[in-house]
């Protein structure tokens, strides 16, 4: 039962810490105690759930127990007392018992996008908005964060630290920002979602090589900023890049649970009511762009991502077309994981020797812990009969990876011939 509660507890974190965080916000007006609340609340959950079993309503549960100990943290705080009044009228005069609060759902989605924004506030570094945003609605751990950034967990650490003390010192609105300032945090919020998808579609350390429930979250997220920024083409092709990814998620695990690379999936599982939705979404962000706003990373990663989902198998794949929208995504989005996938594609459109050259100019020094690297270098070398050469690839990919499904796919491929 201890093993099933913690599991639960574990779960319902990833599944809800962002409403939760959001909605203790509009009432606390404070996003470190937002976050405090919510942590403690989940603390109380790991102790008393193995023993009083899994509630009905888990987050109900939860929104209870972290706000009664916000009415005790402000009944605590005497230079806080209006906020204690506020707080109590909030709840309903009257009640001395703790109150049912599932009428905050209504309000919810509002909610969590107001913390997206508010994570996004300009007085932050792009790199402290994105590592708040993370933490705070993907539910990632520091070394979650880390990794996608492909810096260390301490730099992590004190980014996010810093990012909510700022936020307390400017004393940031919060309101959802209208006009230009909505328009200016827009893609700090877009790529904080590209983000949490990206752990979901493919997780960064683990038993799971998918948490699926993330990719729901963040397309989620991203069908609420096309209703947001609607005349937005980067918000359009977000929201296609997301579904079109995700419907392949049926194909990537095979029935033993392991992980399906590309190449070997059966198409007929993709998920094609996603690949429509996905089309679709790509062709409001192309008509939108032809009024003259120039295409972003994500419209052109959604271009990419279109040509798989039209191709009935890897052979008849449109690679150079591929490949031409890889040497202008790394334009307007450089960076070397980028380089990477660009590798990749080069060496598909026009043979591995190709795709070697694009790989020799990446940047090792950083993403010396990036795993892919290798992993790309030792199938573009397998391709090219280089097999020994391929196999120590393989397995110094093996080495980095934290997620243990594809650390057990790699070495299979280092043991192969």
């Amino acid at each position: 039962m201890t093993a099933d509660a913690h599991a639960v507890v574990a779960a319902t974190w990833r599944l809800e810490s962002a409403r939760i965080v959001a909605g203790l916000l509009r009432m606390v007006r404070d996003v470190a105690l937002a976050e405090d609340l919510a942590q403690e609340a989940f603390a109380a959950a790991l102790e008393q759930w193995p023993t009083s079993g899994v509630p009905d309503n888990p987050r109900g549960w939860l929104m209870t127990v972290a706000k009664r100990r916000a009415v005790d943290h402000f009944r605590r705080l005497e230079r806080l007392r209006s906020k204690q009044e506020e707080l109590y009228w909030s709840l309903g005069p009257g009640q001395s018992q703790i109150p049912d609060f599932e009428g905050l759902v209504d309000h919810i989605e509002d909610d969590v996008l107001r913390l997206m924004f508010i994570s996004c506030h300009p007085a932050l570094s792009r790199e402290a908005q994105v590592a708040l945003t993370l933490r705070l609605l993907g539910g990632l751990t520091t070394e979650e964060i880390a990794r996608s950034f492909l810096v260390k967990p301490a730099t992590v650490g004190q980014r996010i630290s810093r990012a909510k003390r700022v936020l307390a010192e400017v004393g940031v609105p919060l309101d959802l920002p209208t006009g230009e300032e909505r328009k200016a945090r827009l893609s700090a919020v877009m790529e904080v979602v590209y983000l949490v998808f990206n752990e979901g579609y493919t997780a960064t350390s683990g038993d799971d090589w998918l948490r699926p429930a993330l990719c729901d979250e963040a397309r989620r997220l991203a069908r609420m900023l096309v209703s947001l920024a609607p005349e937005e083409p980067e918000a359009h092709g977000l929201q296609a890049l997301l579904d079109l990814q995700a419907s392949r998620l049926p194909a990537r695990l095979g029935d033993d649970g392991e992980p399906v690379l590309l190449a070997d999936q059966d198409r007929r599982r993709w998920d094609h009511r996603l690949v429509r939705r996905g089309l679709e979404a790509l062709d409001r962000a192309d008509r939108l762009a032809a009024r003259g706003t120039p295409i972003g990373p994500f419209v052109l990663q959604a271009e990419i991502a279109a040509c798989h989902a039209r191709s009935p198998s890897v052979e008849r794949t449109d690679w150079p077309r591929i490949a031409q929208l890889y040497d202008g995504l790394v334009h307007v989005m450089p960076s070397p994981v980028v380089e990477v996938n660009r590798a990749v594609a080069h060496g598909m459109a026009f043979g591995p020797e190709a795709g070697l050259v694009v790989l020799d100019k990446v940047d090792t020094d950083s993403v010396k812990t990036y795993h892919l690297l290798p992993s790309v270098r030792g199938d573009l070398l397998a391709r090219l009969g280089r097999t020994e050469e391929a196999r120590e690839q393989f397995r110094l990919a093996a080495s980095l990876t934290r997620n243990q499904r594809e650390k057990r796919l790699l070495l299979a491929r280092a043991s192969s011939g």
